[in-house]
């Protein structure tokens, strides 16, 4: 049977690893900005890092027949059977809290003597940086004065990461610290059942930097209770729930918008800012890092859609932060620079996002800003030492799937470089407005030197040298399908509708056309891509998007990078948190609803 996850999180805590089967969390990460990304906590072989269990006079009771639902899209809830026992349990990961709650209750048909609760195994630590690698560290369990309980932390000479339990019951709580270091752990409810009877005991779990912080992290949910902690999260979940004719694709959108909002952007536990990364999940293979592209072009638009104010602070964390390498291939969520290579889109997607989040808001407000007007002028003159000696072309080192180029003018990515002159004279007229005329001969050049004659017609190429050399292709994070929703062509135009029908075409490797699931994919990743699903519901071919989507399975619901094109299921990329974004942002245009356009 395959392994199959329910992610569930808020801005500081991830449980990307929620097991259908067992119930069990395989591990707990938060973002780290000390450590320039993502530290995550694992079980072990066979032993998780949290599971729940159930005991009848003294007998391990396994949980069977369990059944999953989530309360508004994104709180995992379940139903299961422990012998005679009814079993439920939800798992809240509290809006605005440094932690997240467990709750377990039992009812029985009979008297029996129940234990029930969590138990787990802390058995490593992982940095998870595009690639993931052991931290060295020591792990400590102790008692701690704070919460009554264990405590357990994570130092490299200074602390980490602690982590700290509270219950809302009397519990029996043991751990101790393995021969092997790691840490094992049981929190044990114990009560006499009779007959319709039942109760629920709620397990806060607190975080923090150091012992102090998480235990009274934990005392602070417990204080609020659950009941207020359950009611204030449902709230600020319904409040961006958005409602659609189609009920499978509105759980579909809506899952995958707070996956969206809680795995594209978080706050850093030691630091408490607002960072962008690809995904918080681990289980995306470049996970914690940043680039331009992927958070500004992809998933800012359904912060926009979901919480301008979020929408705010993750734009002016691109603006900040990140601001003075914008234009290389990836960063660490400190802005300093993870992988080397200059690509033409990451340096134009804050314009376009920031123009974006103008038209969308009408905030002017930060265009003021020293931190904005300061990178948009190192936008423009890195623009600007791009820029073709001849025909007003810029050149690219990388691609927008950070693959090499073939050829330096990449279309797509001067199809971008006009939408972003553009923006640049319409925000500050005063300053830039003599590159509406640059953008306009962007265009003219487009069209004369990244076009060429098909049998079918003329046609838009991937890139070109201008000297000859050009290339019938396309990537899905950088599509030639999305050029009349970017504005610089009509729909009807016949060299884009040639391209398309070239690309989709049987005889272009990468169409898959015929395929149980059809959708174009590259080199990089040789399957049907979901951003190109999101390129299709951009660019008026949603009928083929939407089945899409409504047959799928996806990474277990969630968006992933690419899927088998036989099955529909995850090939590449799970948990693609940046790419979640850019397809619930196509979904909700598509379906007519208020994503925020020109």
């Amino acid at each position: 049977m395959a392994e199959k996850y329910l992610p569930t999180g808020n801005e500081y805590v991830s449980l990307p690893d929620l097991d259908e089967k067992t119930a069990a969390l395989g591990s707990v990460s938060v973002l780290h900005m000390g450590a320039k990304g993502l530290i995550e906590l694992r079980g072990g072989e066979g032993a998780p890092f949290m599971e729940p269990f159930v005991r009848i006079n003294g007998e391990e009771a396994p949980l069977r027949r369990m059944s999953w639902s989530r309360g508004r899209h994104w709180i995992p809830c379940f139903t299961a059977e422990a012998g005679p026992l009814a079993v439920s349990g939800q798992v809240l990961a509290c809006v605005g809290e440094r932690g997240f709650i467990y709750r377990l209750g039992v009812a029985a048909e009979g008297t029996a003597e129940v234990e029930y609760g969590l138990r787990g195994r802390w058995q490593s630590s992982w940095l998870c940086i595009n690639e993931d690698r052991q931290i060295r560290g020591e792990m400590a369990a102790r008692h701690s004065y704070w919460n009554g309980g264990p405590v357990f932390e994570l130092s490299a000479g200074l602390p980490l990461l602690a982590f700290a339990p509270m219950w809302e019951r009397p519990v029996a709580a043991e751990w101790r610290v393995e021969p092997d270091g790691a840490v094992s752990y049981s929190l044990t409810r114990r009560f006499s059942a009779v007959p319709g009877q039942g109760e629920e005991t709620a397990f806060f779990w607190g975080l923090g930097y150091e012992e102090v912080s998480a235990a009274t992290s934990a005392k602070e949910m417990l204080r609020r209770g659950w009941d207020y902690e359950r009611e204030r999260t449902e709230n600020w979940l319904g409040a961006r729930i958005w409602r659609c004719a189609d009920g499978q694709l509105e759980r579909l959108y809506n899952t995958n918008m707070f996956f969206c909002l809680f795995y594209s952007t978080g706050l850093t536990l030691d630091t408490e800012e607002r960072v962008l990364v690809t995904s918080r999940s681990p289980r995306y293979y470049v996970s914690a890092a940043y680039w331009d592209r992927d958070s500004l072009l992809w998933s800012f638009p359904t912060l926009l859609d979901a919480d301008h104010e979020l929408a705010r602070e993750a734009l002016l964390y691109a603006f900040g932060r990140q601001a003075r390498n914008i234009g290389v291939h990836s960063r660490y969520i400190d802005g300093t620079v993870l992988e080397p290579g200059f690509e033409l889109d990451e340096l134009l997607a804050p314009i376009i996002a920031l123009e974006r989040y103008v038209k969308a808001t009408g905030d002017k407000s930060v265009l003021a800003l020293e931190c904005v007007t300061g990178a948009a002028g190192r936008i423009c003159r890195a623009l600007e030492s791009a820029r073709s000696g001849g025909a007003a072309l810029y050149e690219t080192f990388l691609m927008p799937t950070d693959d090499l180029r073939t050829y330096p003018y990449l279309t797509y990515d001067n199809v971008l470089a006009w939408r972003a002159l553009r923006a640049l004279a319409h925000l500050w007229p005063e300053r830039y407005g003599p590159l509406e005329a640059e953008a306009e001969r962007v265009r003219a050049a487009v069209y004369e030197h990244c076009t060429a004659e098909g049998a079918g017609g003329r046609y838009f190429v991937w890139s070109t040298d201008m000297a000859g050399g050009s290339d019938v292709y396309d990537e899905p994070p950088g599509s030639l399908l999305l050029l009349p929703y970017l504005g610089f062509c009509a729909s009807d135009d016949p060299v884009w509708r040639n391209t398309v029908g070239m690309i989709r075409s049987g005889d272009y490797a990468y169409s898959f056309a015929g395929c149980e699931f059809a959708e174009i994919g590259c080199a990089h990743a040789p399957h049907p891509w979901l951003l190109s699903v999101g390129n299709s519901l951009l660019s008026g071919e949603a009928v083929r998007a939407l089945d899409f989507l409504r047959r799928a399975p996806l990474d277990n619901g969630i968006i992933c990078e690419s899927v088998d094109e036989h099955t529909g299921e995850c090939a590449t990329g799970g948990h693609f948190a940046t790419c979640a974004g850019f397809v619930c942002h196509a979904l909700r245009y598509a379906l007519g609803g208020d994503a925020h356009e020109e």
